[in-house]
């Protein structure tokens, strides 16, 4: 199983620059010809390059050097200076540095540079001088720089689902689309978080995450805490997935809203639409009249297990998506596409 990883430890070194010259011009009959030392060449930076074809860290090393700068050489041939090297990582990943947000890499192609290659050497021609007529000084290339990175990924889903544990997330995004995420009657059976991709018959494709249960106080980070709700800063709409069969099942909705309002303001706010998850039960069929007049929401009641209802689901959720995509041309951005 290839898991979805939000997390990478990376240290990056630069390349070192290539050490420079020392040689004099030697031809027959010419004697007393000078020195032609050239310098070295530049070491190779570490990049890390944002790429939509990207969607996890998985494939993402722990250590990565640069290529080295060539020695500089005689007749003042300077050395070819170190390749860089690019590191692809997806849309949305935040680089951190002991703590501290150094980079937000958040549209396709945009680069950061991880760590600088060292400067190349000095050959001895470069010390040449009235003063110095033959010098034999020159200086080795400098090491590349070297920094311990902390890579994180806000997932940059159009869709986040958001519900207690055991409430039916899994089995809906395996319902909906080709993801394969564990379900198992235990919490926190889901411990990374799951992307599955809804397709249509337009070939527009909407992103749908399934997020790591919520309890009670994850903005306290209790429970899977902040590896939960750090990724829902980034859904453009919430899927709240609410269980029905249990008693009174707007109180869920409810701890739901006040969870991520503690956790950023104005998160709870965006748009969204409540998924009554097993519809199934017959005491799922007596709480849903009263859900629906507990809360203004919008509610779909379906069946993740049996499939009931779950047309009405993927049509909202592409109007959902439409509305994103409308919005974000409006105010001239392009929207994400996956």
């Amino acid at each position: 199983t290839r898991y979805f990883v939000d997390h990478r430890k990376v240290r990056v070194v630069g390349g070192q620059g290539g050490g420079g010259g020392h040689s004099f011009y030697s031809e027959p009959r010419k004697i007393f010809g000078g020195p032609d030392g050239g310098n070295g060449g530049d070491g190779g930076h570490v990049i890390l390059k944002a790429d939509q074809q990207m969607k996890s860290l998985s494939s993402v090393l722990p250590f990565y050097q640069g290529f080295h700068g060539e020695k500089g050489g005689s007749k003042n041939c300077y050395g070819a200076n170190g390749a860089y090297m690019y590191v692809k990582v997806p849309v949305g990943t935040l680089v951190k540095e002991d703590g501290k947000v150094v980079a937000d890499l958040t549209q396709h192609g945009e680069e950061y540079v991880a760590a600088y290659g060292g400067a190349g050497g000095k050959g001895n021609r470069f010390f040449l001088s009235n003063e110095n007529r033959a010098p034999t000084l020159f200086t080795p290339g400098e090491p590349g720089q070297e920094r311990v990175l902390h890579l994180e990924l806000k997932t940059t889903a159009h869709a986040g689902l958001v519900g207690f544990p055991n409430a039916g997330k899994s089995s809906l995004l395996r319902a909906i689309s080709s993801a394969k995420p564990a379900v198992a009657a235990y919490p926190f059976t889901t411990l990374n978080p799951h992307v599955g991709i809804v397709r249509y018959q337009d070939y527009e494709q909407v992103a749908v995450a399934d997020i790591p249960g919520l309890i009670k106080g994850a903005h306290q980070n209790r429970g899977l805490g902040m590896a939960f709700l750090r990724h829902i800063e980034r859904c453009h709409f919430l899927l709240y997935v609410v269980d029905l069969s249990v008693s009174q099942p707007w109180i869920q909705l409810q701890d739901l809203k006040y969870e991520l309002e503690q956790y950023k303001k104005g998160l709870s706010q965006r748009p969204c639409v409540v998924i009554g998850n097993k519809i199934d039960l017959a005491q799922s069929r007596i709480n849903l009249p009263l859900l629906k007049e507990q809360i203004d929401d919008r509610v779909i009641a379906l069946s993740a297990l049996t499939g009931d209802n779950l047309e009405e689901l993927l049509l909202h959720l592409r109007e959902l998506y439409d509305t994103y995509v409308k919005t974000e041309q409006s105010r001239g951005q392009s929207p994400v596409k996956w």
